[in-house]
């Protein structure tokens, strides 16, 4: 893609402090600090808003073929979820590259993660979004033999398409390079949180050993993205967190036994506690973890012999994203639940899939969609099932006996964090983001209980009058064999000649069994009405229930308190790091912003101004 007009280099000075030109008009500069490279954003005079990426001293002092790398893996790739390079330009003076690249403008995954909002993890819609265009992208890197080596949530950038759905792309490929599925490499690249343990204990630990690594050290970087992508946080935490206790960090990961997905050591000196499932707070449906558990248990395997390859994990992963969701809800839980199935699967298949979240045995259950009655047949096709959504779901009745279960939650307030007795900013900071966090949980679960209450007021409501006409049907059956027995009966028998007398005793048995039959028929009949009156002074409750649910302001109070915590939340954060600018790192640093002469007085969006920092 050819790059419009020329930035002007005064904004790069400017930048720089150093007055150092570009050819061509193009520029960046470096700014003294932590990290490798430095990505900031400058507008061309087309009004199209790049990423000129720079690098500091010590990278250039690398080998040359390490440092072209990067240029010649971007210059090999071109795919939607991986950020495109326009141009690698040159310095004047000791024309060092840089490059220009597309920006993405809504920050990258980490920072969608770093969100008080998003602090246990993706709703399941977004979630999606990234599995599709991570999985895409990565297929993109091994169709072209190439090995990432850094993928982490800060290397997934976001921008928002033309209708406003998240586009996720891979970026920062300093630590690329072509790597055959047989290859092997021995240098070592990444972050130690995404690390796989053979590089973590060479990297981190600095412990010598000879071991080389293939390209399943991305698929490992890919679990614990999806992990914290899922759950807001890390699987693998020793005591005092991954950067403070390295060596049970790594005991964590290498100590793991095999189908666990999670560690974590919960104080000091303390057991390790592994996890088999995602957190009770995960906001995935539990239909959606039953497919993603497996996946990350295979990937997260610390022997390379026992790990997935990238054609199962890419089959494993597409064979998700094929599959269509049935919004199904319990009434016997309260719960909505997920159910992923294929569009060829037989409507069997999906009743199986409904027992395993349910345990409402295929024989047991019963369906309503929209106030009918929905008879599955086993044998059709799942396309044959009405489309579903989650306000308009299949409402499922068991026929069995059961003891209700209701919605599983984490209370919230368990998950509120200490607050610390001393001034401190960054301790404040923590702890407004954190009691923000366990808000928006609340929110979600008040949400969710009362979606269930609405959902299940309806679902009764709708079988009550299904009952209702099912009375009046059997009522007027009812009714119908009384008339006509009053009428047998009240006939005389009498008719010519003598009967015998056997046949006379026959007939005066059977008009008593049809007086005892219509005299069960009346109380059946009188039974039903006094049913009907039952079911109507019934629906008129739920009708009233419905009505106190569709009044009930309760989530507004609670968004309304957030409202006023996330200013709060706001203004910590103001305070923290200096408004000037904010930086894309796990631990912000203060900087100084510079002020752009192209674009007048004011820096460029310093809210834009990015800075990836590598370990």
């Amino acid at each position: 893609m050819r790059v419009g007009a020329p930035i002007p280099t005064q904004a790069v000075s400017a930048l720089l402090g150093s007055g150092e030109r570009l050819n061509r008009g193009l520029g960046g500069g470096v700014l003294p600090g932590q990290g490798r490279h430095l990505c900031c954003p400058l507008w061309q005079k087309s009004g199209e808003l790049v990423a000129v990426k720079v690098f500091n001293t010590a990278s250039y002092m690398r080998p040359r073929e390490v440092q072209v790398r990067e240029f010649e893996v971007l210059r090999k790739l071109n795919h939607q979820n991986i950020v495109k390079l326009f141009a690698v330009e040159e310095t004047g003076g000791s024309r060092q590259k840089v490059l220009v690249m597309e920006y993405c403008s809504s920050g990258s995954l980490l920072s969608v993660l770093e969100s008080p909002e998003n602090a246990f993890g993706l709703p399941e819609d977004e979630f999606l979004v990234v599995l599709r265009c991570v999985v895409a992208g990565m297929n993109h890197l091994r169709e072209n033999g190439i090995v990432h080596r850094d993928i982490k949530p800060g290397n997934i950038m976001r921008l928002l398409g033309e209708e406003g759905q998240s586009i996720y792309k891979l970026t920062d490929f300093g630590a690329a390079r072509e790597l055959d599925d047989d290859e092997k490499f021995i240098s070592v690249y990444g972050t130690e949180e995404y690390l796989h343990p053979d590089m973590y204990e060479r990297a981190v630990l600095r412990k010598p050993q000879q071991k080389a690594f293939g390209v399943a050290v991305d698929l490992w970087s890919i679990g614990v993205t999806l992990y914290h992508a899922a759950t807001g946080s890390l699987p693998f935490v020793p005591f005092g967190g991954p950067r403070r206790n390295k060596e049970i960090m790594y005991r964590i990961t290498t100590e793991k036994p095999a189908g666990a997905i999670a560690g974590t050591q919960r104080r000091e000196n303390g057991p390790l506690e592994w996890s088999y499932s995602l957190p009770i707070t995960c906001r995935l449906s539990s239909g959606l973890q039953s497919q993603l558990v497996p996946i990350l248990a295979n990937i997260l395997e610390v022997e390379q012999a026992k790990c997935w390859g990238f054609d199962q994990f890419f089959a494993e992963t597409s064979d998700i994203l094929q599959r269509v969701i049935v919004h199904v809800f319990s009434l016997s839980e309260a719960v909505l639940h997920h159910v992923y199935i294929h569009g060829h699967n037989t409507i069997a298949i999906f009743l199986e899939a409904v027992y395993e979240q349910t345990n409402v045995a295929p024989q047991h259950q019963e369906y309503l969609f929209e106030g009918h009655l929905c008879v599955l047949e086993p044998n059709l096709s799942a396309q044959h099932i009405a489309h579903t959504t989650a306000s308009s779901p299949l409402t499922l009745f068991s026929m069995a006996s059961e003891t209700p279960k209701g919605l599983a939650f984490r209370d919230p307030a368990l998950d509120i964090p200490k607050f610390v007795p001393k001034v401190d900013l960054q301790a404040d900071y923590n702890t407004a983001k954190g009691v923000l966090g366990a808000g928006y949980q609340a929110l979600r679960l008040a949400q969710a209980l009362l979606a269930g209450q609405e959902l299940m007021l309806r679902g009764l409501h709708w079988f009550v009058e299904i009952l209702q006409a099912t009375c009046r049907r059997t009522l007027e059956v009812t009714r119908m064999a009384l008339l006509f027995l009053s009428s047998s009966l009240g006939t005389d028998s009498n008719g010519a000649g003598t009967p015998e007398i056997q046949e006379l005793k026959r007939a005066t048995e059977l008009r008593s069994q049809l007086r005892t039959l219509a005299g069960v028929l009346s109380r059946c009949s009188h039974n039903i009405t006094e049913t009907q009156m039952s079911l109507s002074s019934l629906s008129s409750e739920l009708v009233k229930n419905r009505d106190q649910v569709h009044e009930d302001r309760s989530t507004q109070k609670i968004q309304c308190c957030l409202d006023k915590m996330y200013l709060i939340y706001k203004q910590f954060k103001k305070s923290r790091v200096r408004p000037v600018c904010m930086w894309d790192t796990y631990h912000s640093t203060a900087c100084q912003a510079l002020p752009c002469p192209y674009l007048g007085s004011e820096p460029a969006n310093p809210g834009q101004v990015k800075r990836n920092v590598r370990t």
